[in-house]
């Protein structure tokens, strides 16, 4: 386990002692299939009657075969819900590889520590070079990630990482390794606005086939984090499950559970869920379970109607076909023109790619796709686009 100092260790523990590892942990994985299994198509109808303000039980049928049949009605309701609480606004942004380096091996990831490909972590030359090219494509909000490296690309360089770009971006985002909730609150202080990060899977008797060493094979210490995250202060948390792993409706509905615990304890962070489902990459791992894109626009509805108020974001791992098609159901923001290895922007160098992406359009074209269709880009973060 991670070294705690003495001074956070009670702070630590008290958030263990709360988090959602609890409810989790005591739920039965194959208990879940069967409920979501067993819906009725009047209970889907009575999730559809409380749109906007569901409860777990709403969510669970919005999510089963039986709300299949209702899939049009339920895009129609999310839209509506969308346009209502967002309007015609999409925020943008754009993903920061700062590492690739990673002392993981997760089966399902490029950058796994047992897959051969170049490594590279940035100097802070270099994190300035992709800074400058950032901004001139017009962002003003940014995602920074890295693989898990602790002593390459630890707390330590996230932190100059983060007081080096505030000066160049208003609103930063993180996706890197699980933290502790005092440095999460230091990194808060010091210009980060919001923490992405995904559990892969909730199922927490296959984690350990998926993750083989280092500190991500640790299940209740990853789950955790969403609660040490909330405690620290910061502003948004983000949500979600690698689809393809394990069954996408229990992924799910586990989720759709995480967050209704979040925002019971921590009611002053806003949050966002994503919808990653796997990609090509280096290495052999085909996905045990298919998730169509009929599928996928289940899940975005769903969450929508039972929540109006999350943040969803749809990024370039889809196709631009399909953004193009489900962008108005409940999403808020996109990612565009992405890159997914260190450099990418002022250098780019495929073999360092995490994975391939989908939707290659530039950021200018995905800009000018939205404002045909009367939609308004903003190239920074809601918080901004809704003062």
């Amino acid at each position: 386990m991670k070294h705690i100092p003495e001074a956070y260790k009670a702070r630590e523990e008290s958030i263990a002692a709360q988090s959602f590892y609890h409810t989790m942990h005591a739920q039965n994985w194959q208990d879940l299939q069967a409920q979501i299994a067993g819906v009725s198509p009047a209970m889907v109808r009575r999730a559809l009657s409380h749109a906007g303000h569901g409860d777990i039980e709403d969510f669970l049928a919005l999510i089963s075969p039986a709300a299949e049949p209702y899939l049009e009605q339920m895009a129609a309701l999310s839209h509506e819900l969308t346009l209502r609480r967002f309007g015609k606004v999409m925020s943008l942004y754009v993903p920061l590889y700062l590492s690739n380096a990673c002392s993981n091996s997760c089966v399902y990831c490029g950058y796994s520590h047992q897959n051969k490909l170049l490594r590279k972590t940035l100097t802070p030359q270099e994190i300035q070079d992709e800074a400058q090219s950032i901004k001139a494509l017009g962002f003003e909000h940014i995602l920074l990630l890295t693989g898990e490296a602790p002593d390459e690309a630890g707390f330590n360089y996230l932190l100059e990482a983060v007081k080096m770009l505030k000066e160049t971006f208003p609103q930063i985002s993180i996706e890197v390794q699980p933290m502790d909730s005092y440095e999460y609150a230091e990194l808060g202080q010091n210009g980060l606005n919001s923490v992405y990060v995904y559990q892969e899977t909730y199922n927490e008797t296959e984690y350990p086939k998926y993750h083989l060493q280092g500190m991500k094979r640790n299940y209740r210490y990853r789950l955790e984090t969403p609660d040490r995250i909330g405690a620290a202060g910061i502003h948004r948390i983000g949500l979600g499950a690698l689809l393809g792993l394990e069954d996408w409706r229990v992924e799910s509905l586990c989720v759709a559970m995480h967050l209704r615990h979040l925002q019971k304890l921590y009611w002053q962070s806003k949050y966002s869920v994503a919808f990653p489902r796997l990609r090509p990459h280096v290495g052999l791992f085909e996905p045990k379970y298919t998730v169509n894109e009929r599928n996928l626009l289940q899940i975005i509805t769903a969450y929508r109607i039972f929540d109006e108020n999350v943040e969803m974001s749809l990024t370039t791992r889809e196709s631009a076909y399909f953004r193009n098609n489900a962008f108005t159901l409940g999403i808020t923001s996109m990612s565009a023109g992405s890159h997914t290895e260190p450099g990418g922007y002022a250098h780019a160098n495929k073999e360092l790619e995490q994975f391939a992406i989908s939707d290659a359009r530039s950021a200018d074209e995905v800009s000018a796709f939205l404002r045909a269709h009367g939609y308004e880009p903003i190239w920074k973060d809601w918080d901004q686009v809704l003062q």
